[in-house]
């Protein structure tokens, strides 16, 4: 399974672009900043999840003065070959995108994971640990659909549901909720917290899954043996039909539903210390690379296959010891790596690429 050709036009500042990795081991992309080194690796992100890590304004993927930009990427499992297209078109308001995977529309975020599911690591991954708990959120999400992509259907049914109950919440905003309104509201809760146990199940289990592989990573990178722990942690106590009922009043001051899995967090701890707040910044950015090891590694165990590997100016943010310590607990199969410096010594990529000979 890999990526053997990506395509590229009017995207970010190239006009067209080919890049064909080696799809079984360590491409390096060696150019300096500036460069468009960092694109290549959005544009395949981009393929795997229609999104970007770098911004959430899709426009800024559109090359300055053109109005339509194209990824389009070549993968094979084993023998299929697999064709992924990707078109965003700058529209009056906002910019539209369109997904083809071998001609056909992707139903949901499943069934492009199921194409190519990636594993990412950048300068900005440590957020996940030290910023809110969307961070936190977002990344379960994203690894819950790779590791099982039957997950994804749970996914969407909470996401229409919580869109539904927010909607009548909206409608009826600072107002006393009618009786004639009732019925609507107890038919939409009921779907509310059918949906939100299933994803919270699918969620917690994942976190059994992770937790030891977090804490053997964790361990491995720090070179000790603090203890670390992921504790789930709801946004809401009790029953959460009751709690649904006793946040009525919040919610239809504010107009959307104020507890719910969409509001939850996992607390992150190491020797029993908040690691958002009282980790510093060496084990902030540990334990942000072991929760992508681990992630990678529940991908490779629950799928039994590999994630593709993006690495995006890692080693500019570790020191030489931690450098070596993450090369030698990389997993084996396809990676991308970007960098504008000398690699680390005991990499040794399959091909190196100069960014500037692509344009």
């Amino acid at each position: 399974m890999g990526l053997h050709e990506l395509t590229l036009r009017n995207f970010r500042l190239f006009t067209e672009c080919v890049f064909r990795p080696d799809p079984a081991a360590v491409t390096v992309l060696l150019s300096p900043n500036g460069s468009g080194k960092t694109s290549i690796l959005e544009a395949v992100y981009a393929l795997a999840t229609a999104s970007s890590f770098r911004t959430t304004t899709a426009v800024d993927m559109v090359r300055t003065a053109s109005d339509v930009a194209e990824v389009h990427g070549v993968i094979f499992q084993q023998e299929r070959r697999i064709q992924v297209d990707l078109t965003l078109t700058k529209g009056v308001r906002a910019v539209s995108k369109r997904m083809l995977v071998n001609g056909q529309r992707p139903t949901s975020r499943a069934a492009l994971s199921a194409v190519l599911p990636i594993t990412i690591f950048t300068p900005e991954g440590v957020d996940v640990v030290r910023r809110g708990p969307e961070h936190r959120r977002v990344f379960l999400t994203t690894l819950l659909t790779d590791a099982d992509l039957s997950t994804g259907e749970v996914i969407e049914r909470y996401a229409r549901v919580l869109q539904q109950r927010n909607a009548l919440l909206k409608q009826w905003q600072g107002q006393r909720l009618p009786p004639s309104v009732d019925g609507e509201l107890a038919v939409w809760n009921g779907e509310f917290c059918a949906a939100a146990e299933q994803l919270l199940a699918a969620r917690e289990a994942l976190l059994v899954a992770l937790s030891p592989l977090v804490a053997m990573y964790y361990q491995d990178l720090a070179q000790n043996t603090l203890p670390v722990t992921l504790t789930y942690e709801r946004s809401w106590t009790g029953e959460l039909m009751t709690a649904l009922q006793r946040s009525l009043h919040d919610d239809l001051h504010r107009g959307y539903s104020t507890i719910g899995p969409h509001r939850d967090d996992v607390a992150l701890h190491l020797a029993g210390r908040d690691a958002r707040r009282q980790a510093s910044q060496g084990e902030q950015r540990s334990f942000a690379l072991a929760l992508r090891l681990a992630g990678h590694a529940v991908v490779r165990q629950q799928r039994g296959i590999d994630p593709l590997l993006l690495l995006d100016d890692v080693f500019s943010e570790l020191d030489p010891i931690r450098s070596d310590r993450l090369l030698h607990l990389l997993p084996v199969g396809q990676t991308l790596v970007t960098t504008a410096s000398p690699l680390p010594s005991g990499m040794t990529p399959a091909a190196i690429v100069d960014i500037s000979s692509l344009a």
